[in-house]
């Protein structure tokens, strides 16, 4: 594992932007590959910087965030996006971890938050803001006819405020393998492949 969690920021506002590249690079174990402040601008050069997590703000001139999102994933699969906007519409929301984001921040997010939230990306995590995560949940109202069991829809409740494997496993009282054979179980039930159509699914579905 390397030492340092490289990010890139994506921001088009100079003195965010700015204040974002202090505030991480302030951070022991923390370094700024690079920062641009158009979508556009960053897909020329992402490969080349090999960040570990993405800062994406989604109004950003030229192409959005949101449609953003999905080629970064391209071009990095491995490589987690955190979206830090001040967009918390249920629609952005929704559409932006549906398109692969990894977590989901407001800008009005503490500094000790967005630096514990990169970390927590990096480590499989999904963080959102407090009300983020309430309308996640809130959107969902359960479907008694659901082929999940009882502790599947534990656990895919859990991934959907964000939730790491790890603070799954520590939270049930359940090993880590016996997360990661739930997380089958549910893509095997709801014929998905990914974090992100998982929770969609749960949501057309009413499920969780």
């Amino acid at each position: 594992m390397r030492d340092l969690i490289r990010v890139v920021i994506v921001e088009d506002d100079k003195v965010i932007r700015s204040g974002y590249h202090f505030l991480i690079n302030d951070i022991d174990g923390y370094s700024v590959a690079n920062s641009y402040e158009s979508a556009d601008e960053a897909l020329k050069n992402i490969q080349r910087d090999a960040p570990d997590v993405i800062l994406l703000d989604i109004d950003l001139p030229g192409m959005n965030g949101i449609d953003a999102i999905p080629k970064f994933k391209k071009l990095l699969p491995r490589t987690s996006i955190l979206m830090l906007t001040v967009f918390d519409a249920e629609k952005q929301v929704f559409e932006a971890l549906c398109n692969g984001a990894s977590g989901y921040l407001t800008k009005d997010a503490s500094s000790s938050i967005i630096i514990s939230a990169i970390k927590d990306v990096y480590e499989g995590g999904g963080p959102m803001s407090t009300n983020i995560a309430r309308m996640v949940i809130g959107s969902f109202q359960k479907n008694t006819d659901s082929p999940l069991s009882r502790r599947e829809a534990q656990v895919l409740e859990m991934i959907a405020l964000g939730k790491s494997r790890s603070h799954i496993a520590k939270e049930l009282f359940i090993e880590s393998g016996t997360v990661k054979t739930h997380i089958k179980n549910i893509y095997m039930k709801l014929e998905v492949n990914s974090k992100e159509d998982a929770l969609k699914a749960a949501r057309s579905k009413k499920l969780i």
